[in-house]
């Protein structure tokens, strides 16, 4: 029962208006009352056309007056707005209420209450412009006094002693129409106080992830001040242990018949190399994050850079049986850069490479761009490695996150390789990109912005590194 009457109210309202519970609830009260008030009104018209003689023009506006607030949901449906079709009804319910009073009945006239009815609308729904109600309001009771006063009496178009019955009938229909209304606004309250303690619920959980936001963010930064401070306390004892290796390596090639010894030494040496640049990205990353990390930009012969990059790369290729090729000009010229950090960029995608792929080939393109009228320098590596799935693609670049479970377990690393590149990138204002297919292969792209134009590029020349 109740579906079938909200279907029937729905449909004079606007998709706008049912944007909340409270304006949606306001809108079907609104639909309602417009519907069966007049329904309730023509039980004093009713009365009129029966007791008065040879009804005269002004029952006949009266009636229509009634009548037309039938339409008002119909304004309601097609402005899309509440606003206007409650200015309307109020206006034209004070209209008809002071006509009907002049008419029939002076002030016992039984469309008297209706002006109560009227202002009580208006505080309802026009809240916000009840200024303007309130004018249209005075203005149509000051035309009501003034025609009082003019004529010197009300006309008498029906005896006083006949509204008995239409006077009973207007009090029970106002009252059942304020009753609709204190039922609509109880029921609005109902739902404020349940929207506000839902707010406040929200407010409470808003408040205890920030602070538990504030305090994960000061317990990293404190982590990162850590990292920072123990570079030197760590690179320290590490760079020794490399050292007297080295030292003790020389020194037992010279002697025969400790080939046996030499080779532990090898393995101290090799072990403490790894454990240092591990120890250097994880403290890398530690200085970015605690912003202690800064560009030093300086004239740097690109060619020149690469070409230092493919020399300390190429071993790394050649573990795995890989070709490395570069494709670049042969003249980039001079340009300003931090050419620590970009070296470090290729080194780790070119390792990464060399990592992922067995007797295949590594290309690394570096090329001069223009985007958005500036020069960009841009270097892609390409490989046909073991590739990525999609759904790996979006976790490269966190934190201590690899792109399979078990790519540690198989290939080793930290996770944090890519993670300095980007952070790197994006320091100097560039971007890292990722093509990849799973079984197929990989290409990352690094594009960074030149502070200075570069040199005319010539043809591209293709060099091979095996």
């Amino acid at each position: 029962m109740y579906g079938f009457i909200y279907k029937i109210l729905d449909w004079f309202i606007p998709v706008g208006i049912r944007t909340t519970e409270s304006d949606l609830l306001m809108a079907r009260n609104f639909v309602l009352l417009h519907l069966i008030g007049p329904v309730m009104g023509h039980s004093v018209t009713v009365f009129l056309w029966l007791t008065v003689r040879s009804n005269p023009w002004q029952f006949w506006v009266l009636e229509a007056c009634v009548a037309s607030f039938l339409l008002i949901p119909l304004v309601l449906r097609h402005h899309g707005d509440i606003r206007l079709p409650a200015m309307v009804s109020v206006q034209l319910l004070v209209g008809v209420s002071l006509f009907g009073s002049f008419y029939f009945g002076g002030i016992s006239s039984p469309l008297l209450p209706w002006f109560l009815i009227a202002m009580v609308l208006g505080f309802f729904y026009l809240a916000d412009s009840i200024k303007i109600v309130l004018v249209g309001i005075s203005l149509q009771l000051s035309i009501f006094v003034v025609s009082r006063f003019a004529t010197g009496y009300f006309p008498t178009l029906v005896h006083v002693e006949e509204l008995a019955v239409p006077n009973a009938f207007s009090i029970i229909a106002s009252l059942t129409y304020m009753t609709l209304l204190c039922l609509f606004y109880e029921a609005v309250m109902r739902v404020s106080l349940r929207l506000e303690q839902e707010t406040i619920d929200q407010r409470t959980k808003v408040e205890v992830l920030r602070e538990a936001m504030n305090a994960a963010e000061t317990a990293s930064h404190h982590k990162s001040i850590f990292l920072a401070k123990m570079s030197h306390e760590l690179r320290t004892p590490l760079n020794a242990v490399i050292g007297y290796s080295e030292m003790l390596r020389d020194s037992w090639n010279e002697s025969e018949g400790n080939e046996r010894k030499a080779q532990d030494l090898d393995r101290i040496q090799a072990a403490g190399r790894h454990l240092l640049a591990l120890v250097n990205k994880v403290i890398d990353l530690g200085s970015i994050e605690a912003n202690r990390l800064e560009i030093d930009s300086e004239p740097v012969e690109v060619s020149l850079l690469v070409n230092e990059v493919i020399a300390t790369a190429s071993p790394l290729t050649q573990k795995r049986d890989n070709r490395l090729m570069v494709n670049m000009p042969e003249d980039l010229g001079t340009i300003h850069l931090d050419a620590l950090k970009v070296r470090q960029c290729l080194l780790n995608l070119l390792s990464n490479a060399a990592k992922f792929t067995n007797k295949g080939m590594i290309m690394l393109t570096v090329l001069k761009t223009q985007k958005a009228n500036s020069d960009w320098l841009s270097m892609e590596v390409t490989d046909n490695g073991i590739g990525m799935r999609q759904a790996s693609l979006a976790a490269i670049f966190e934190d201590f996150q690899q792109a399979e479970a078990n790519t540690v377990n198989h290939f080793g690393g930290t996770g944090l390789g890519l993670t300095l590149t980007k952070r790197f990138c994006e320091m100097m204002g560039g971007t890292i990109a990722v093509r990849s297919e799973f079984g197929v292969g990989t290409s990352f792209t690094i594009e960074i912005p030149l502070q200075t134009a570069l040199t005319d590029v010539r043809e591209p020349a293709l060099a091979v590194a095996s």
